[in-house]
């Protein structure tokens, strides 16, 4: 069962990071893509602080250490993990997809971060002898087969590395410093309380993307009406995306956690067509089907 909540979380946070897709897009015709950042973070992490103050906060802690199996106490060791994962996911990664974006399509940019995948699945193994058998790497090769089908609507000729190679290695390496959080977490993943961690997390995130705005003298004035934009990406796509894929961490490891994220494109796709009335085609749909299917198979035992 404990299995079975693990993929219920992180599913459920692709959906949120899917969600973010083209409320992103929306904001960032009228905002600074730094500065949308460093609001997002700021807002994430005093939405999760309010939380941890409120009674909400040990009915939630109960929920996710339902045998009170988690640790209490945190270390310093730990928080040093917290600000090195804060600082790769939410100021490097960011700054290097940013850059890249601008030297490469967005297909190839969409393309190339399904490598955090593989940068996952390496560091799951070597660091925390995760293993993988047939069936685990069949699942893993369909979410995306189906992700690289969503990306280039089925147009495989797209996928072009030769060209604009700066580009594509800044979106590369946006997508190691990615998974580098996303393994590094599965030490936090244990301590009881989610929710100061990720309030902490958001933080720094929000704080380094601020100094950057400032140190480069950008302007911080936005339209309010992307305010409810901002809060909805802050809420949903950042404050309950960390707890949980902290919690689906600890359930299923980094490595099924990480092979998992590629549904962030499907469900982008579907966001981009409830809010942006962005076309979803047959072959999209299809596509979806082999992702469900991978993801069949990688739960199945």
């Amino acid at each position: 069962m404990k299995r079975l909540w693990g993929y219920v979380s992180v599913i459920l946070a692709t959906i949120f990071f899917g969600l973010s897709a083209p409320l992103n897009k929306i904001m960032v015709t009228e905002m600074n893509p730094i500065l949308i950042g460093a609001l997002t973070y700021l807002i994430a992490g005093i939405f999760l602080f309010s939380i941890r103050q409120s009674p909400l906060k040990n009915l939630i802690l109960n929920v996710l250490n339902r045998e009170e199996d988690g640790e209490v106490f945190i270390k310093p060791s730990d928080y040093l993990i917290l600000a090195v994962t804060a600082v790769s996911s939410s100021a490097i990664a960011p700054l290097l997809f940013l850059r890249g974006l601008r030297e490469t399509s967005a297909v190839n940019s969409a393309l190339l971060l399904n490598v955090e995948v593989f940068f996952i699945i390496l560091m799951g193994l070597i660091i925390f002898k995760e293993s993988l058998n047939f069936k685990d790497l069949l699942g893993i090769l369909l979410l995306i087969l189906g992700a690289a089908s969503i990306a280039t609507n089925g147009e495989f000729y797209h996928i072009i590395l030769t060209q604009n190679i700066k580009g594509n290695l800044l979106v590369i390496g946006a997508a190691f410093f990615w998974s580098l959080d996303t393994v590094l977490s599965k030490f936090l993943s244990k301590k009881r309380d989610l929710i100061w961690l990720s309030t902490i997390k958001s933080f720094i995130g929000g704080l380094i993307l601020m100094l950057i705005l400032l140190a480069l003298n950008m302007s911080l004035s936005f339209p309010f009406e992307m305010l409810p934009f901002l809060f909805s990406v802050s809420i949903f796509s950042i404050g309950c995306a960390f707890i949980l894929i902290y919690f689906a961490l600890r359930e299923i490891g980094s490595t099924r956690v990480g092979s998992l994220f590629p549904l962030s494109s499907l469900f982008g796709a579907f966001f981009a067509f409830l809010i942006l009335r962005e076309p979803f085609s047959g072959l999209q749909i299809i596509s979806a089907f082999i992702m469900i299917l991978g993801i069949f198979i990688l739960y199945h035992k």
